[in-house]
C-alpha cells in the first residue's frame, strides 16, 4: 500500500497529529466543564489513567506479548520517571492552570511546548543546531518568540473581541468566566512549569523507545504508573474531602472517560510511534491547531471572553512556532531518513571508532 500512495505514506504521521490535536482540544473542553462543577483535578487525572490502563493494558499484553523487550531496572526506573512527568506533574498543573484562567488561555499557553522541547532536545543532543545556519538561527528566534508571546498573552489583557454568538450572552455571565491579571499570572505560571515537565516526558519518551520499542506496552506501563503515582498525589492533596471521588453519569464522568481513552491511551501510543520517524520536536509542534479549536469552540460552548491582547500574544507564539517548524523540516528533507537514523548518524559521529551504524552520512544534513 505504501508504494502504491507514497504520498499517503507521507501524509500519516502529519494526519496522526493532527488527530491528536482534535482529541487534546476535546478534553480541553470537557475538562474544563468537568472543573468548573467542582470536579478535583488531582481525581480526574487518576481516573483518566485509570481509564486508559484499562484500554492500553489489555491490548499491549495480547499484542506485544512476542515483542515486547525484557524489563531491565533503568527502563523501568525510566518509565518511573515518565509517569511522574506528564500524568502527574503536567496535568496536575494544567487543569491547575486551567481552573485559574480559561479553555482557550490555557490552550494557547501549551503553545510555548514546541519551543520547550526543542531547547531541551538540543541540550540532549535530540536536535542539531549550528548557529550560522538559516535555518538553525529561525529555530533559535522562534524559540524567543513563543516565550516572547507567553509573556504578551499573559500581561497584556485589552479589550473583549465579540463574536455574533456572544453577543447573545447576558454581561452578568460573561463576568463570570473573566479572569484578573492575578489570576493569569497564577495559571501562566502553573501551565508554562507543565510544559517544562510535559516536554521532558517527551523528550525521555524517544530515548527510552531506543532501549524499550514497544508503544503500546510502553504505554500502558505509563498509565499504570501514573495512576498509581496520581492517586497518592491525589490521597494527600483530597485528605478528609472523600466526595471529590464519587461520580455520577454527568460532564465529569465523561472527561474521564475521554480524556483516558483518547488523551492518554490513544495519544501515547501515537506520539510513540510518530516520534521513531520525526522526532520529538515534530510531535509537539501542531499545538496551535489545538489553540484555534479551543478557542472557537469555548467561546461558543463555555462562554469565555477572548481579549485582543492575548490574540496578539497567540499570534506571536504561532509565528514564532513556525519559525522552528520551518526550521524543523529543512533538517528532514530527505523522505527517506527518519528520526532514529539521524540519531545513530550523530552517534557515529560524536563516536567514530565505536562504529554504531553502517550508513551514508552524506544522505543528511546535520545543520
Amino acid at each position: 500500500m505504501e508504494s502504491k500512495c507514497p504520498e499517503f505514506s507521507r501524509a500519516k504521521p502529519f494526519l496522526a497529529v493532527i488527530f491528536l490535536q482534535f482529541g487534546l482540544a476535546g478534553m480541553d473542553i470537557l475538562s474544563k466543564a468537568a472543573l468548573n462543577q467542582g470536579m478535583s483535578n488531582y481525581v480526574l487525572v487518576v481516573y483518566r489513567h485509570a481509564v486508559a490502563t484499562l484500554l492500553t493494558a489489555p491490548l499491549a499484553i495480547y499484542f506485544d506479548k512476542k515483542v515486547r523487550p525484557k524489563m531491565s531496572l533503568s527502563i523501568f526506573l525510566k518509565i518511573v520517571l515518565l509517569s511522574l512527568l506528564e500524568p502527574v506533574i503536567d496535568q496536575n498543573l494544567y487543569f491547575l492552570g486551567m481552573k485559574y484562567t480559561t479553555a482557550t488561555f490555557a490552550a494557547t499557553m501549551v503553545n510555548i511546548l514546541p519551543a520547550i522541547t526543542f531547547a531541551m532536545a538540543w541540550i540532549f543532543r535530540l536536535e542539531m543546531v549550528k548557529l550560522t545556519s538559516f535555518r538553525s538561527q529561525a529555530k533559535v528566534i522562534g524559540t524567543i518568540a513563543t516565550v516572547m508571546g507567553a509573556m504578551i498573552m499573559t500581561l497584556l489583557k485589552g479589550p473583549v473581541l465579540q463574536f455574533f454568538w456572544t453577543k447573545k450572552i447576558h454581561s452578568h455571565d460573561l463576568n463570570n468566566v473573566d479572569i484578573s491579571l492575578h489570576e493569569a499570572i497564577k495559571g501562566s505560571i502553573m501551565i508554562t512549569i507543565g510544559c517544562f515537565s510535559w516536554a521532558g516526558f517527551v523528550i525521555l519518551q524517544a530515548i527510552t523507545l531506543k532501549t524499550y520499542p514497544s508503544e503500546l506496552s510502553l504505554t500502558a506501563w505509563i498509565c499504570l504508573l501514573g495512576t498509581l503515582e496520581g492517586a497518592a498525589v491525589a490521597l494527600v492533596m483530597e485528605k478528609g474531602n472523600p466526595s471529590v471521588w464519587s461520580l455520577r453519569w454527568d460532564t465529569k464522568l465523561l472527561a474521564a472517560v475521554y480524556s483516558g481513552v483518547v488523551c492518554s491511551g490513544l495519544a501515547y501510543y501515537i506520539q510513540g510511534i510518530v516520534m521513531k520517524e520525526k522526532g520529538p520536536v515534530f510531535v509537539t509542534a501542531f499545538n496551535p491547531l489545538c489553540m484555534v479549536i479551543v478557542a472557537a469552540m469555548s467561546s461558543f460552548i463555555l462562554a469565555e471572553k477572548l481579549h485582543l491582547g492575548r490574540v496578539i500574544g497567540a499570534v506571536v507564539i504561532v509565528i514564532g512556532l513556525y519559525l522552528v517548524i520551518w526550521g524543523k523540516s529543512k533538517d528532514h528533507e530527505s523522505p527517506s531518513t527518519t528520526f532514529d537514523e539521524q540519531m545513530a548518524i550523530d552517534e557515529e559521529i560524536r563516536n567514530p571508532t565505536k562504529g554504531v551504524r553502517n550508513c551514508d552520512c552524506g544522505r543528511v544534513n546535520l545543520v
